[in-house]
């Protein structure tokens, strides 16, 4: 129960639904804020007492359970060295994969719990033969199956999503103050929660360093410079400092990041056109295409709110390494997509599974100097 208006009316439903409901906080950090500024972070002292107050309406035990150490170490440590790598991770994939469907479901399963449930806008669905299938919220406007595509299929066959075929967010919280919630209204908190003043900038130059570089075209030309590379996302327009004007007076956007070198390369627009994306961490979202290797036609989401477009994708090896990978080919090029992003792969409404994008390969061709 994060203390927000989604869990505590998903742990009501379930309470009705006849499971035996025991409420569980997370502590993430050692040192939360007291309050919240307005929507930004989460997981503070006052989240907690608000779930509190929302579990002793409900008449369910509640606890506070310690994962700060694992956070921590899954979540922001990771997110520092990516960021530190040049790639663009995304801490809330990291934290559903690695605390609240992993550490906390197995301290659970331990405990003698069979599921966790939480309140996440997602569904499963069992097929025919028994097995436990993701698949999308019924309101897709609040979908949030793409941050579960981590899930693995035995993590799946332990979850519930009683919210899942709710038609809005207002009809859970006209349900919230119908059961007298103090949360009912409370906002939807977002930005990452480990930095709750937005400044992420900020917050990577005290943790990962900031070194003076070079900002470079596309074909190799010094246009500019920067005060940390890792400060840097692709798709950046804002905050270059670009000394050298294109010459079409165009604008330009970060294209990469490179760490070794400390050096960032922009381009014009349509150079984020990518046409191919691959990764080697992937995991499948409960039972694996049977032919994995043959290419296969889905959708492929890129991120929590993008909507999804129509692909082809084939687990294949590495070309230099031999390793296998997750490549896939968007019918439409994909619009400034960064190494360290997590690409969902759809199948209709099915989650099949997912990768954290290693590679990404451009639409446009880089000029020859």
């Amino acid at each position: 129960m994060s203390g927000g208006v989604d869990s505590a009316v998903a742990a009501a439903r379930a309470v009705e639904a006849g499971h035996d409901v025991v409420g569980v906080h997370l502590a993430l950090s050692r040192m939360p804020g007291t309050l919240r500024t307005g929507s930004r972070g989460c997981c503070t002292i006052e989240d907690s007492m608000d779930a509190q107050r929302a579990a002793n309406i409900i008449g369910i035990p509640y606890y506070v359970w310690d994962f700060s150490e694992r956070f921590k170490l899954d979540v922001v440590d990771d997110f520092i060295a990516e960021y530190a790598a040049g790639r663009t991770p995304n801490p809330c994939m990291r934290c559903n994969e690695k605390i609240k469907f992993a550490a906390l479901l197995e301290k659970a399963i331990d405990l003698g719990f069979d599921a966790v449930c939480t309140g996440h806008y997602a569904t499963i669905v069992t097929d025919p033969a028994g097995n436990r299938e993701l698949h999308r919220a019924s309101a897709w406007a609040k979908d949030q199956s793409y941050v579960l595509g981590v899930l693995t299929a035995e993590q799946i066959a332990h979850s519930m999503f009683p919210l899942g075929a709710t038609p809005s967010k207002a009809e859970v919280r006209a349900e919230a103050a119908a059961r007298g919630f103090s949360v009912a209204n409370k906002p939807d908190s977002h930005d990452i929660c480990f930095i709750p003043d937005g400044d992420t900038r900020g917050w990577l130059a005290e943790r990962v360093g900031a070194e003076k570089g070079e900002i470079l075209d596309r074909d190799g030309s010094v246009v500019g410079s920067h005060e940390g590379a890792a400060a840097f996302t692709v798709g950046q327009r804002r905050g270059l400092n670009l000394g050298v004007p294109d010459p079409d007076g165009r604008p330009r956007f970060v294209l990469e990041v490179r760490p070794k070198t400390n050096q960032v390369v922009v381009g014009p627009k349509e150079a984020l056109a990518i046409a191919e994306i691959a990764g080697s961490r992937f995991t499948w979202a409960g039972l694996a295409p049977e032919h994995p290797d043959v290419a296969f036609d889905c959708d492929v989401q890129i991120r929590a709110h993008a909507d999804p477009v129509p692909a082809v994708a084939v687990v294949q090896p590495h070309a230099e390494t031999g390793e296998p990978e997750l490549m896939i080919r968007p019918g439409n090029p994909l619009d400034g997509v960064a190494p360290g992003q997590t690409a969902v792969v759809y199948v209709g409404t099915r989650v099949l599974g997912q990768c954290t994008i290693d590679r990404t390969v451009s639409a446009v061709p880089t000029p020859v100097s």
